[in-house]
């Protein structure tokens, strides 16, 4: 049997003990037994959250949970501003107008850090209640400065797309004042696909507006968790799995998967960059979620990515729309270490060298451990 390995920023590696809890036998979503974990899942999220508010669980993907947002906070015709800075902003975009919301962009070039001022110069423009952003983008690697944003947009309602970075990078949900944060739980989180979340504190929930969306009711979903109940029959096995993975989390403490996020991204970023290829994402201690990649000259990346799957069996994550064939990502949050991205850059380096490429060789994993080594600032 070919061993396979996955180094996308999600969905992610799942640990055994994560693996084995979803493994156990079914246990009713009504009982005991059920309540128990159940509790044991919201009060972990808020820590995770760094939050006091309710963490509304929805058995859904991160996308649900996005949706979520548009379909409580507004009404057809609301004018809101969404930040777009990669795939992810344009999916925000992408729900609004299904949602007939009156949309006003702020796009930047993919790759690019959102720039606060500019977005709060903006909202007052634009004369917006409701922001939609993503923290960390996937597509490109780029971690926005949400603190800044919601600075600089005051009072307006900041919806913050924390997919991919909760639990990989600080995010303080009470202390800086973010008004909703969305997640998933199969990236820095370490879970298997299938749940969303979503922080929506007092205030924000006495400005609901009905509901578009009868499964995504929070109101309905809040009473039901409020007495340890699931308004909707919720994926039990995977909620197991879950509270077990958050214990994980937890017990290692959010401060050191930060520092080793950061160690791996400087990793991955310093072997790229020892076989002379070019970073797309930026190259500081912001992208330690995930390092983009330019293919080199003459190399189509899908063909990489192919070739990395079919004769190694190692998987990247690809480009996603324009930037299909031009780069690669290498995902290094959750269950990663280093020997992880070792092998990520040598089974890169191996197969750029089989494909023609013309590298570097034999220096991406001295430069990757050396790199590691360096504790992270302020560690």
């Amino acid at each position: 049997m070919e061993k396979r390995y996955l180094f996308t920023p999600g969905p992610t590696p799942v640990p055994p003990a994560v693996l084995a809890a979803g493994a156990e036998p079914i246990v009713h979503h009504r009982g005991a037994d059920f309540r128990e974990i159940y509790a044991s899942v919201l009060g972990r999220l808020k820590e995770v959250f760094r939050t006091e508010a309710d963490v509304l669980l929805f058995t859904a993907s991160g996308s649900g949970a996005m949706e979520s947002a548009a379909a409580n906070l507004c009404a057809p015709g609301d004018r809101v501003t969404v930040v777009s800075h990669g795939s992810f902003g344009e999916r925000w975009l992408a729900i609004c107008e299904q949602h007939q919301l009156d949309v006003h962009a702020i796009r930047y070039e993919w790759g690019e850090r959102p720039d606060p001022a500019e977005v709060g110069a903006a909202v007052r423009e634009q004369g917006t209640g409701i922001v939609f952003c993503q923290h960390s983008d996937t597509s490109t690697g780029v971690v926005s400065d949400v603190q800044a944003i919601k600075e600089s947009v005051g009072d307006a309602t900041l919806v913050v797309d924390a997919v991919s970075s909760l639990g990989a990078v600080p995010l303080e949900t009470e202390a800086w004042g973010i008004d909703v944060v969305v997640s998933g739980s199969q990236k820095a989180l370490m879970a298997p696909p299938g749940l969303a979340m979503v922080s929506v504190p007092g205030h924000v929930l006495a400005q609901v507006k009905p509901s578009r969306s009868f499964y995504f009711d929070w109101p309905r979903n809040k009473k039901a968790q409020d007495v340890l109940d699931a308004a909707f029959t919720p994926a039990v096995s995977t909620i197991r799995s879950l509270d077990v993975a958050l214990g994980l989390l937890l017990e290692q403490g959010l401060a050191a998967a930060f520092e080793r996020h950061i160690r791996l991204g400087r990793a991955t970023r310093a072997g790229v960059k020892a076989m002379g290829l070019e970073l797309f994402s930026p190259d500081d201690d912001t992208a330690a979620v995930v390092t983009a990649v330019r293919a080199p000259d003459g190399i189509d990346a899908d063909e990489l990515l192919r070739h990395l799957r079919d004769r190694h069996g190692v998987t990247l994550a690809p480009g996603q729309q324009h930037l299909k064939g031009k780069i690669f990502r290498i995902g290094h949050i959750g269950w990663f270490d280093i020997f992880d991205i070792a092998s990520a850059l040598a089974a890169v380096e191996l197969s750029l060298t089989e494909l023609g490429a013309e590298i570097e060789r034999g220096l991406a994993v001295p430069a990757a451990f050396e790199a590691f080594e360096r504790p992270a600032v302020g560690a």
